[in-house]
C-alpha cells in the first residue's frame, strides 16, 4: 500500500494532525513548518527516529516532495497558505477557518477548482460523535426536514488565553469580532442537514470586563440567526460567556434530535437524545429515546483531542487523498457555507442588525462582486476597506495586558506553550 506523503505547517494546533500520522498506516509524516524555533525543537526530540524534514518559512516547506499539506497555522493566514499550497501541486487539508476575506474565498474557490486537487475543511465538531450520529438519522429520515436548528461553542478562553495568544497584542485572537469564529456552532447544523445559508443576522455581546483583562479587542462572543435555503432558521452561538457549552439540537417536521449539554453525566459528544411527534409513530406519542453514540471512539482514538473527532477529520481527508471517492469531507463550497455566516453576521451588526445576504459563490456569476472585497479587521490585509474589532470602534487596551500574558506565557515549560 502506496503511503500518502504529508508534511504538517503548525507545531501548535498542528499536535493532533502530526499524532494521526504516528499512528495511521497510510501516512508517511515528511516535513513540518513553524516560524517557532522551539517547538520545532520539540518535534525533532520526539521524532529523531524518522526522517523528517524541518522548515523555518513556508516557501521553502512547499517545495518538498509530499503528496499533501495540513494548515494549523493561525486561522487568518489558512487561504493564503492554502492557495500556495494547492498551485504548488499539493491537496490541502486546512483549519479553521477557511478564509478572512471574501477576496480569498473568490481565490480559493477558483484554485481548487483550477487544480482539480483535493481541499479538506478540518471542522473537527463535524465528526464528533454525537453530531455525527445526527447526520445519519437525519438523512435516513428520522425526525423530517429541518424547521429549527441551535448550534453552540460557548467556551470561555480566559484561563488559557496567555497561551494562545503569547501576549501578542496582533494575535487574530486578539483582534478577531465576535462573529467570526463561528463554524464550530454552525458547522455541524450545515453538516447535518447539507442546506446552504441564504440569509443572517448578526449580534454580538460579552463581558468588556473579561475582554479588557484577555487583550480582546472584539466583544467575546457572538450570535448568528441564519436563515436556511429550505426556509428553516439556526440560531448560531460562540465563543466568550462564563459558561462553557457545546451542543446541538435540530427540530424537524417529524421530531427532534440534540445532543447532551457540556455538563450532562457523559459529556456532550457522545450522547443523544431523539423523539418523533405522535404523527410519525416511530418512538411513540411522548417516549425520548437516549443512547451513547461512541463506541467507535474508543482506545487509540480517545486519545485525540475534541472528542476524538480530530481522528476522523485526517482520516476522511487521508482517504479522499487515496481515491475514496465517498470519504466524507468538507469541501471548499461546504467549508465558505459554514464561514461566510460570520462575515456576514458582522457587517449585519455594523450595519444595525439589519438582515443580510450570503452569497452562493458556487455561482461564478456571483464572485465577481466580491472578487475584490478585502474587508476584515487586519489593516495588512483590508487596506482601505479596514473594519473595527466592534461595533463602535476598538477599545483602549492598556499595554501592561499584553505584557502580562507575554510573561506568562514565557514561564511555561516549553512542552505546555501551544
Amino acid at each position: 500500500m502506496k503511503k500518502i506523503k504529508v508534511g504538517v505547517v503548525g507545531v501548535g494546533r498542528g499536535k493532533s494532525m502530526i499524532q494521526y500520522c504516528d499512528i495511521a498506516k497510510d501516512v508517511e509524516l515528511v516535513a513540518i513548518c513553524d516560524k517557532w524555533k522551539e517547538g520545532l525543537d520539540i518535534q525533532k526530540s520526539a521524532h529523531s527516529h524518522l526522517n523528517i524534514t524541518y522548515y523555518e518559512k513556508f516557501d521553502d516547506f512547499i517545495k518538498h516532495d509530499m503528496d499533501a499539506v495540513i494548515l494549523a497555522n493561525y486561522a487568518t493566514e489558512h487561504a493564503p497558505f492554502a492557495i500556495k499550497a494547492l498551485k504548488a501541486g499539493k491537496h490541502v487539508f486546512s483549519e479553521v477557518l477557511p478564509t478572512q476575506t471574501l477576496k480569498e474565498a473568490v481565490e480559493l474557490i477558483e484554485t481548487v477548482e483550477e487544480t482539480g486537487l483535493i481541499y479538506a475543511y478540518g471542522e473537527n465538531y463535524c465528526y464528533m460523535s454525537a453530531p455525527y450520529e445526527m447526520k445519519r438519522l437525519y438523512e435516513k429520515g428520522e425526525i423530517g426536514e429541518i424547521e429549527y436548528a441551535e448550534g453552540e461553542y460557548f467556551h470561555n478562553c480566559e484561563s488559557i488565553w496567555s497561551k494562545i495568544t503569547r501576549g501578542d497584542p496582533n494575535h487574530w485572537r486578539n483582534n478577531m469580532y465576535s462573529t467570526f469564529y463561528c463554524t464550530h456552532s454552525f458547522g455541524p447544523i450545515r453538516h447535518i442537514t447539507g442546506l446552504r445559508p441564504v440569509s443572517v443576522v448578526g449580534f454580538e455581546g460579552g463581558s468588556d470586563e473579561r475582554a479588557k483583562r484577555m487583550g480582546l479587542k472584539g466583544r467575546d462572543f457572538g450570535i448568528e440567526m441564519i436563515t436556511l435555503e429550505n426556509g428553516a432558521i439556526v440560531k448560531s452561538g460562540h465563543l466568550g460567556t462564563y459558561r462553557d457549552s457545546v451542543w446541538y439540537s435540530i427540530s424537524g417536521t417529524k421530531g427532534r434530535m440534540e445532543t447532551a449539554r457540556e455538563d450532562a453525566e457523559n459529556g456532550a459528544y457522545d450522547r443523544i437524545y431523539i423523539n418523533a411527534d405522535e404523527y410519525s409513530g416511530a418512538y411513540g406519542k411522548s417516549q425520548i429515546k437516549s443512547y451513547m453514540t461512541n463506541d467507535e471512539y474508543q482506545g487509540e482514538i480517545a486519545k485525540f483531542g475534541h472528542g476524538g473527532s480530530d481522528f476522523y477529520a485526517m482520516k476522511h481527508f487521508i482517504e479522499k487523498v487515496a481515491g475514496k471517492q465517498d470519504a466524507d469531507i468538507i469541501d471548499v463550497y461546504e467549508a465558505l457555507d459554514m464561514s461566510l455566516v460570520g462575515i456576514f453576521a458582522y457587517r449585519s451588526i455594523l450595519q444595525g442588525g439589519i438582515t443580510v445576504q450570503i452569497p452562493n459563490l458556487r455561482k461564478k456569476e456571483e464572485r465577481d462582486k466580491w472578487r475584490n472585497d478585502t474587508a476584515c479587521v487586519d489593516p495588512l490585509v483590508a487596506g482601505e476597506m479596514l473594519l473595527p474589532c466592534r461595533k463602535g470602534g476598538n477599545p483602549d487596551i492598556d499595554p501592561t495586558v499584553y505584557k502580562y500574558h507575554r510573561k506568562t506565557w514565557q514561564s511555561m515549560d516549553d512542552t505546555d506553550k501551544r
